[in-house]
């Protein structure tokens, strides 16, 4: 057990994050072994949903979530891939701000 005080929160720490990782882990293989069951696209929204959500979080790595992702969209064909496409595009919208200068008197 630990002794000092910043071990001891450590160790709360860790046992929190790994019951949250252990839960996003379990849903996200919930939901792929769902998809692989009954391949359509609402199912393959779910799971590639759940598989950005771990990389996000740091749970996955986004190597292994790229090749979950291209696994599944083999499964269900060439729509699959529109939607990785959709999810990977961002709207960037940049802002233009005019800057008004004052007269100094």
């Amino acid at each position: 057990m630990p002794i000092s005080a910043s071990s001891k929160k450590s160790l709360r720490k860790s046992i929190k994050n790994r019951k949250a990782n252990s839960f996003l882990k379990n849903k996200f293989r919930e939901l792929v072994k769902k998809f692989l069951a009954k391949p359509d696209m609402e199912n393959m929204k779910e799971a590639q949903s759940m598989l950005d959500k771990a990389e996000k979080k740091g749970i996955l790595h986004k190597n292994k979530v790229s090749r979950m992702k291209s696994q599944l969209s083999k499964k269900i064909g060439g729509e699959g891939l529109k939607i990785v496409k959709k999810s990977a595009k961002k709207v960037v919208k940049k802002v233009n701000k005019k800057t008004v200068k004052k007269a100094v008197k």
